[in-house]
């Protein structure tokens, strides 16, 4: 009796522990997922990321298609204009089965579409400098858009890329660094740094606090989709190359460099073909950051492959004749540089500029110069050296907010 009732306890035992066990996994699980999804949130709704990154992308593009439109100009009436071989009634039988549109079929008239070729630079300038950024944005994709779909036939790949930037810019705050709103911003603070805040209502600032997070999850939506968007082209591309027979041979950059269509410089093109062996390496090379692109963005092996594909592009925009589609990729890549990199360039270039004495501080400024404070925060000795010289004048000051912004 005794030996069967030694199993008993044993039995009803083993149950309980493998439940506990399973629950206490199941419950380590579950928390686990609440804080990464409440992570996930809190970077979503938080703060604005990639502030920097998103001006850059601004700038960048705006500056971009100013110059292919300045580029373009002496040829426009063929391109996109009343001698355009694709002509208007063409655009709009492409238009009935894509569901594009243009706003440079709207009419036949010369006149009209020099006006709309003024209004596209004005607008790209205006973007690129960050004047009301926010209506600059949905204008500056509505330019975008409308020269793409006019003759979509007539340009390089590089404005399929601009033309999807032009639209997700406009989800983004891009305007809140390096700009003229946020210069202006920053003078309106400036004088209205002492007054008082008048009062608001409380419907008013649920409003207003609604308004904010509203901005701030739709800009960080934008930022992501643009990363996303970056990542899959090059997985995308790569993949593509690894089913080649050209690529896996490492002679396709070979085939590219004679092609007549591609060789802005065919001496060049010929001398660089002279090395198969360095157009081989490229080309696995090539392949290999493509692909691996993806996966390396969250350590610090990314800064590297940035680099290395910063220079795959120069040879592109250089050997392959396709600047456009170079600019366009390069000034994608920016948005995977850290806020903390475009705050510390200006510092480096202010530093730069001191070393080679391009620039030095301004008479009577001296006691000044160094006394801005650092990132982590001012200490006792800084505030004693800023207080001395704003008793002087507003130079000061103003100096001041400029360096902090």
């Amino acid at each position: 009796m005794g030996n069967d009732q030694i199993p008993q306890p044993l039995s009803t035992a083993a149950p309980h522990r493998t439940a506990a066990r399973g629950t206490s996994v199941a419950g380590r699980a579950r928390w686990w997922l609440i804080d990464r999804i409440g992570a996930l949130w809190a970077l979503l709704t938080g703060r604005p990321v990639s502030l920097y990154a998103a001006s850059v992308l601004r700038i960048g593009y705006g500056l971009l298609y100013l110059v292919f439109l300045l580029r373009e100009f002496p040829h426009r009436h063929e391109i996109w204009g009343p001698d355009s071989p694709w002509t208007p009634a063409l655009a709009q039988q492409l238009f009935d089965q894509t569901g594009w549109n243009s706003i440079l079929v709207l009419s036949d008239s010369r006149a009209y579409f020099e006006l709309c070729y003024v209004l596209a630079l004005v607008t790209s300038a205006l973007f690129a400098l960050g004047w009301r950024t926010r209506a600059m944005s949905v204008l500056f994709a509505v330019v975008v858009t409308s020269f793409h779909a006019r003759s979509i036939f007539m340009t390089d790949g590089g404005d399929n890329l601009i033309l999807l930037m032009a639209l997700y810019l406009v989800l983004t705050a891009c305007g809140r660094r390096w700009s003229l709103d946020a210069r202006r911003d920053r003078l309106k603070a400036a004088r209205t740094g002492s007054a008082p805040e008048p009062e608001r209502s409380f419907s008013t600032r649920h409003l207003s606090d609604a308004r904010a997070r509203l901005v701030t999850v739709v800009h960080n939506c934008g930022i992501f989709v643009i990363a996303a968007q970056v990542c899959f082209l090059y997985g995308s591309a790569g993949l593509y190359k690894i089913q080649g027979a050209t690529w896996g041979g490492g002679t396709a950059l070979h085939y590219a460099l004679n092609l007549e269509l591609f060789q802005p410089w065919p001496a060049l093109s010929h001398l660089v073909d002279a090395y198969p062996m360095v157009i081989a390496i490229a080309g696995y090379v090539t392949v290999l950051l493509q692909v691996a692109f993806p996966f390396v963005l969250f350590g610090k092996l990314k800064y590297p492959v940035l680099a290395a594909l910063l220079g795959m592009h120069a040879g592109i925009a250089v050997l392959l004749g396709l600047p456009l589609f170079s600019g366009a990729m390069i000034v994608a890549d920016a948005v995977f540089l850290p806020d903390r990199f475009y705050a510390f360039v200006p510092q480096l270039w202010r530093r730069a500029t001191r070393r080679t004495g391009m620039s030095g501080p301004a008479p009577g400024r001296a006691a000044w110069s160094g006394s801005v404070p650092s990132q982590g925060g001012p200490s006792a000795s800084g505030s004693k050296h800023r207080a001395a010289p704003a008793q002087n004048g507003t130079t000061p000051a103003a100096g001041r907010t400029s360096y902090q912004s």
